[in-house]
């Protein structure tokens, strides 16, 4: 994917550096994610955690670890997987890097960013992510699968930055563009 920035990044930046996206989130990408996470379409995690592998063995910065995007154990217990723990296990593995799966935790339960408006997006998520690794001087790299608004990156790379991060970048395999 280009690189391109937005003007609300522009306005009010984000707490981690950088994003890599693998893709745009369009047809048929989105169909695709969508098989994955809804319907347990596993066959799907290799040929996609790979697409978003390929694409961050392209960055000039590589980090020390791999966090994935948390769900809270609600979510989990009603999903039965975590889609971007899974991403991770493959990119971790592709490009041999430590995979910090309970690096990070979603401490409150939150409705699903999917059915919010734009601007109900950042309240809801607002301290619900925390970290308990040690993270100092670490260049973590966070995992999730779609970025649309980067209000759940952004506020699990605040619990980052207090346990001593000091270069986050955002892979996701999928980025919206032009909303």
């Amino acid at each position: 994917m280009d690189s391109l920035t937005c003007g609300h990044c522009l306005h009010a930046p984000f707490v981690f550096d950088r994003t890599i996206a693998a893709l745009r989130y369009e047809f048929p990408l989105d169909v695709l994610i969508q098989e994955l996470k809804y319907r347990h379409q596993f066959a799907l995690v290799s040929l996609l955690g790979t697409a978003l592998a390929e694409r961050a063995q392209r960055s000039a910065s590589r980090p020390d670890v791999l966090i994935p995007m948390p769900l809270h154990p609600k979510r989990l217990r009603e999903r039965g997987f975590n889609q971007a723990l899974e991403l991770a296990k493959v990119v971790a593995g592709r490009l041999e890097l430590p995979l910090l799966a309970q690096g990070a935790e979603r401490i409150r339960a939150t409705p699903p960013q999917v059915g919010l408006p734009w601007k109900e997006r950042a309240k809801s998520v607002r301290g619900a992510f925390s970290c308990s690794a040690d993270l100092s001087g670490k260049h973590v790299a966070v995992l999730d699968d779609v970025m649309t608004t980067g209000t759940s990156l952004h506020e699990l790379s605040i619990a980052l930055r207090k346990q001593g991060a000091v270069e986050i970048s955002a892979w996701v395999l999928a980025r919206t563009v032009g909303k």
